[in-house]
């Protein structure tokens, strides 16, 4: 598809060009999660999607080791607030506790850090089996244009029943990824677009998952290689009449391992196999690259084709 006039240039996945400034990373080399960079889930909500796990921010369920992020799912019946600590705004909300048949674990840098426009990229190896859901996305860190998704939600990445049968898919084995767009209202009036694309090599290797995105638009890439671009008119909110919005606000990072919901227990052989447990979903780097302001930048430099 076009995105009218693009500028020359190939950016290779791990290491842009030198216009590019390295603005916020963590490369795991400690021997725990670096606490003033991310903030860990408390909940046994389920994401508004019906997932089963409960997150938390045990040991069991997040580790760092060896260079390198797991965030570990585990087959175990957990009791916690039964919702996430910005819907707890009444005592009832408070109190209140859901029991699910599962644990993991979300990340997210919400109140520590967010970005307007940059390049955001992930090296992550993905877990495999019916009912996993690891992902690699954004959401807006003020809430300017109203709540989800009046003020928008970028997915990186997401993945669901990675390695089960899957006709559609090369030698019969699920192995797509996805990029997508939330945007527009309140549900029922909120609407999405999203763009699939098989793993390029193996399914349990590392791959670079990765975001471009300004004024222009937003481009999706893994491993340098890009499968989908969407621009400003392609997408509108609600909550505003500005060109841009509601892309044109800082966002904030969030790495998760789901088990079930309606988007993995809907495809594939359906529902979730209990086999296989624990998954682990490992991430071996996150950095974040911004352009400085410029004539020929703008607010982040021209969007670039491969």
């Amino acid at each position: 598809m076009s995105l009218g006039v693009i500028a020359a240039g190939v950016l290779a996945a791990a290491t842009p060009a030198a216009d590019w400034q390295l603005v916020w990373s963590d490369e795991f080399d400690g021997t725990s999660l670096d606490r003033s960079r991310w903030v860990l889930a408390d909940d046994c909500w389920g994401g508004g999607n019906e997932e089963r796990q409960c997150y938390t921010g045990r040991a069991e369920n997040h580790s760092v080791h060896d260079g390198v992020l797991e965030i570990v799912a585990r087959k175990e019946e957990r009791t916690g607030p039964a919702f996430p600590r910005d819907q707890r705004t009444n005592a009832e909300k408070a109190s209140a506790t859901r029991t699910k048949p599962f644990t993991s674990a979300r990340l997210s840098t919400a109140g520590k850090a967010a970005w307007r426009y940059g390049k955001v990229q992930v090296r992550a190896r993905l877990p495999q089996g019916q009912g996993t859901w690891p992902a690699i996305w954004m959401l807006p860190e003020d809430w300017a244009y109203g709540g989800w998704a009046r003020s928008g939600e970028i997915d990186i990445m997401e993945a669901v029943n990675v390695g089960t049968p899957c006709a559609k898919c090369a030698g019969g084995v699920e192995n797509r990824v996805l990029g997508t767009i939330h945007f527009g209202a309140e549900p029922p009036r909120n609407r999405y677009i999203s763009e699939e694309t098989e793993l390029p090599g193996a399914i349990d290797a590392f791959h670079d998952y990765e975001v471009e995105w300004n004024e222009q638009g937003i481009v999706w890439r893994v491993d340098g290689k890009e499968f989908a671009r969407r621009v400003p008119h392609e997408w509108h909110t609600l909550g505003s009449d500005r060109a841009g919005a509601p892309f044109d606000k800082p966002f904030h990072l969030i790495l998760n391992l789901a088990i079930g919901g309606h988007l993995p227990e809907g495809r594939n052989t359906g529902g979730i196999s209990e086999t296989g447990f624990p998954k682990r979903m490992q991430v071996d780097w996150v950095r974040v690259w911004q352009m400085p302001p410029g004539p020929d930048n703008a607010a982040s430099g021209n969007l670039r084709g491969n």
